[in-house]
């Protein structure tokens, strides 16, 4: 019997043995270490999702005003985005639908305002062609645009309402595009398209401001007729001349609109940068160019202004700036640090992502907390007792922080931006 345990125990032994060698093996290997972290890591995302499913965070909901449909519907919602909001609540987005602001925009504050504006039918004729769309666009040319048509800046555009509707076959409104007419220019050596709606040579050079001097040669004449993609030359003899391309600058027009939540906007028309042509006369010297001056500058494309409407309306939690004696010259100031700090959350401590999650009761002695992301939180004591929730508390304590640390919100700002904290 004992010689039958000796051999079991030696058998065991032996296995064992084995085994532990087998594993040295495979600890060398070159693909154990990286396998055996990639599937410890797995586990422990396994883990850390079952428990966050068990026990999801507590995000309290904001208020949302959503005006449509000749109504002003106000809910509560958790949702993240305009658009997931839309959708739970069942609100469809037909085509040629504006939806302010877009569908992606974030909602992080109470009292936020979206707006739906319904399309209605417009006729476009362009040329001879009809065709029909639905828009709710507030511009000619975002109209086209969202009928997929492309508009040139030197287009013009013709908006009017239907008015027998019997005869024309509309309803609604007519969208008239005249186009303008494309002509290949040889500017001083340089090949460019310009649009015009002029009938002659001579209108075109007058129209985009070409001052001819008497060494210069037009060809064709300048009483010749514009036709589509007419080829037009403009040469100056006698001197060396280059021509090069810039942009001009995209015009930006911002008009405020209290339907919608302060800190958000939307564009109402897409903008463009436009071109011009410069000409400079070259002085060469044993053939090196020495100097250069402008001697023509010509607008081949115009700008396009970009529409953009900023909310105003100070109804939600972004309107305690005014209730703690933020001035307004200082909101976009204030709104952007606090936006970048908290999304504007007044119970979120450091470290914390998402949405705004509920007061827990206490605030940690270590870290940010709160709009501003005071270290620690409880240095807003000395803005009021009820600092650690109340957001017009927090917000005065804010604006001694920005004033008395940098000065003004302007140079806290500019701080901020420089260095992603303040």
């Amino acid at each position: 019997m004992q010689a039958k345990f000796r051999r079991r125990g030696s058998v065991y032994r032996r296995t064992h043995q084995h085994r532990i060698k087998r594993a040295r093996l495979l600890a060398r290997h070159p693909f154990a270490v990286p396998v055996v972290t990639l599937v410890c890591l797995a586990l422990i995302t396994g883990v850390f999702l079952f428990v966050l499913n068990r026990h999801p965070a507590t995000i309290n909901p904001n208020i949302v005003v959503i005006s449509h449909d000749e109504q002003q519907q106000i809910v509560s919602s958790k949702e993240s985005t305009v658009g997931a909001l839309l959708q739970k609540l069942d609100l469809k987005v037909n085509e040629g639908d504006v939806v302010e602001p877009a569908l992606t925009t974030l909602i992080q504050q109470d009292d936020f305002r979206i707006n739906i504006y319904r399309a209605v039918p417009v006729a476009i004729i362009d040329g001879g062609q009809k065709q029909f769309a639905f828009s709710a666009a507030t511009t000619s040319r975002s109209v086209a645009r969202q009928a997929g048509l492309t508009v040139y800046p030197e287009d013009t555009i013709e908006t009017k309402p239907v008015t027998d509707f019997v005869a024309d076959g509309d309803i609604g409104q007519e969208l008239i595009i005249d186009r303008a007419t494309p002509v290949n220019v040889n500017l001083y050596g340089a090949p460019v398209v310009m649009r015009t709606h002029a009938t002659t040579v001579r209108q075109l050079l007058a129209e985009k401001k070409i001052n001819l001097k008497p060494q210069d040669i037009v060809n064709p004449g300048i009483d010749a007729p514009i036709t589509p993609n007419a080829q037009l030359a403009v040469i100056r003899n006698g001197v060396s001349t280059v021509t090069a391309q810039e942009d001009i600058p995209m015009p930006i027009q911002i008009i405020p609109d209290n339907t919608l939540s302060y800190g958000v906007s939307a564009v109402r028309q897409q903008g463009a940068p436009g071109k011009r042509a410069v000409t400079y006369e070259v002085n060469t010297q044993n053939g090196v160019e020495v100097s250069r001056k402008p001697i023509q500058t010509v607008v081949i494309q115009q700008p396009v202004t970009q529409i953009t409407v900023q909310g105003a309306n100070l109804s939600g939690i972004k309107g305690d700036m005014a209730l703690a004696g933020i001035a307004p010259g200082d909101y976009t100031y204030a709104d952007y640090i606090i936006s970048h700090e908290s999304g504007w959350c007044p119970t979120k401590t450091q470290g914390q992502y998402g949405g705004c999650p509920a007061y827990s009761g206490s605030v940690p002695s270590y870290g940010g907390y709160g709009l501003c992301q005071s270290t620690p939180g409880s240095k807003m004591a000395s803005a009021g007792a009820d600092w650690a929730t109340n957001p017009v508390t927090q917000l005065r304590w804010c604006a001694g922080y920005a004033t008395g640390r940098y000065g003004s919100w302007g140079a806290a700002y500019n701080h901020w931006v420089s260095y992603h904290n303040w």
